[in-house]
Order: structure tokens, then sequence, then C-alpha cells
């Protein structure tokens, strides 16, 4: 039988439920007082307490080590969601639109007001590969996506890492940090070229990386190649990334793809690119 409740689903109610005073309480009592069918697991910790920290298909994953069938995630969520409903603050805020969560959202007015796209990969970020596979299993690909998920986490769910870090940073617009996970520039607008690339500098697999930033930051980049093909120097387009050990290492990753005729050429052999590599 096909699972009813979706990944966003578990999400709402287990954020809902995060806040409840029966998140300790049996889940078979619940199901008791909502004179439904029983709930087969026993013990003192099966409540909703022991399953709302986990994502969908860890759930599933738990379950089917206790001999459950994967549907019998539908009969936790559909408890959980009967409970609240007894309670409408908790009834309503599993209930919420989408778009009444957009609007309501912090997060996501500080993106509008910094001009960070809600659309930016978070595999773009500098986010830890930890907290990168947590978004890629909660499905959260883009900014906006993680903006309204950490906006639906109650406040007693406790996070850290990356994660804490750019939710702190979107929620209180904190530029210094906000540079350390995004290709943001501290007292400017929007999000940067150089600074993508700095980012992609420190990944484990940088020439994709680079790929990505190029892609995502066309314009930027066909300015850039413009104005180094007429002789301008790189060097001034690096300056932002203010460390020139990071800087150094940006050149390098941009050499193969700055070839672009005498005036780039005359930059690698005499300017910039000798001024690093000469060591």
């Amino acid at each position: 039988m096909p699972v009813k409740y979706t990944i966003r689903d578990w999400d709402e109610t287990r954020a809902a439920f995060a806040s409840s005073i029966m998140v300790n309480t049996a889940i078979s009592s619940l199901a008791q007082n909502l004179d439904g069918p029983d709930w087969p697991l026993k013990g003192k910790d099966e409540t909703p307490a022991k399953y709302i920290d986990l994502a969908y298909e860890e759930v599933i994953e738990y379950l089917a080590l206790k001999g459950q069938p994967p549907e019998r995630i539908d009969q936790l969520i559909g408890i959980l969601k009967d409970t609240l409903s007894f309670d409408d603050p908790f009834g309503d805020m599993v209930s919420q639109t989408a778009q009444t969560e957009k609007k309501d959202n912090q997060m996501l007015r500080n993106l509008a007001r910094l001009e960070i796209p809600e659309s930016f990969p978070i595999a773009m970020t500098a986010l830890s590969k930890e907290t990168q596979e947590f978004c890629r299993l909660e499905k959260l690909g883009t900014l906006g996506e993680f903006a309204i998920f950490a906006q639906g986490m109650a406040q007693n769910v406790i996070v850290g890492g990356d994660f804490r870090k750019l939710l702190n940073a979107l929620s209180h617009v904190d530029e210094q940090a906000l540079s350390e996970v995004l290709p943001f520039r501290r007292g400017a607008k929007g999000l940067h070229l150089i600074e993508a690339l700095g980012l992609a500098a420190g990944a484990a697999v940088p020439a994709d990386r680079v790929n990505a930033a190029l892609e995502q930051f066309r314009a930027e980049f066909a300015a850039l190649k413009t104005d180094v093909a007429a002789g301008g120097d790189l060097a001034r387009h690096l300056m932002v990334l203010g460390n020139p050990g990071r800087e150094a290492r940006v050149a390098e990753l941009l050499k193969d793809h700055l070839r672009l005729g005498a005036g780039a050429e005359g930059l690698r052999k005499g300017g910039f690119f000798s001024r690093l590599f000469k060591k």
C-alpha cells in the first residue's frame, strides 16, 4: 500500500508538534484518545519526541528496523495531526498555506532586502558536507526553500553547525557570516562571481564548482572576460576577496577560462599571473 502523506506533511506536523505539551506522551495513548487503531510499538520511549527530530526517510528506516512497513509513517502522521487538531493554535500552524509562510517569513524578506535570489542553489554555498546532505535529504535545493523550511521549525528544535549559522545569518542579516557561506560581498547587495569562485577554491572538487559559478553568474563572467581580453588587470577584480592566497587560487582556477587572445595572453605572461606564480 503506498504511503498517503508526503515529506512536507511530515515536516509541517513534526515542527508543529515540537511545541505541543503532548510531545512526551506515549503514541499508543494518543491513538487510544482518538479512538483509532492502536500504535503497534510499545515502550516508554515510544513518544512523538522520539520521532520529530528525524527526517521522513529516517522515520521509515527506523520503523523498518522494528519490522514495520513504510506506510506505518502514515499512521504516525495521522495520529499527530489529529492530536494537534484538538488545539486550534497548533492545528492552524499545520494547515497554514505556503503563501502565508512566505509572507511572514523574515528570512525571505531579508533575502529580498539584500537582493539575494531565493533560487540560489544550496549546492553552491560553503555549507559543510553534513549540512549539504541534510538539505538534500529534506529536498532543500535553494536558499528560498531553506528559509521556508527553517521558518517552519519550532523554536525548541535544536539544530547546530552550518545549518544554525546560515539560519542566524539570514534571520539577523549578519553580513560577516553570510560572506562565509554565500558568495556575498559585505557592504554590497546581491551575490557575486568573484566571491563564488573564492568559495569554489576551497571545495573538494573546485573545477566543478567553478563551472557552476561561471554558469550561475554568466553576465558577470562575460564582463570579466571582456575586460581581461582588453588588457584589464585581473588582480583588480580579485582584490575584493581580501586574501592573497585565495586570490591566487582563484586566478589559477580562471586561467583556462580567460584565454581570449593577445590581451589575455599578455596578462598571463607579464602581468598578474606571472607575479603570482613566478616562485
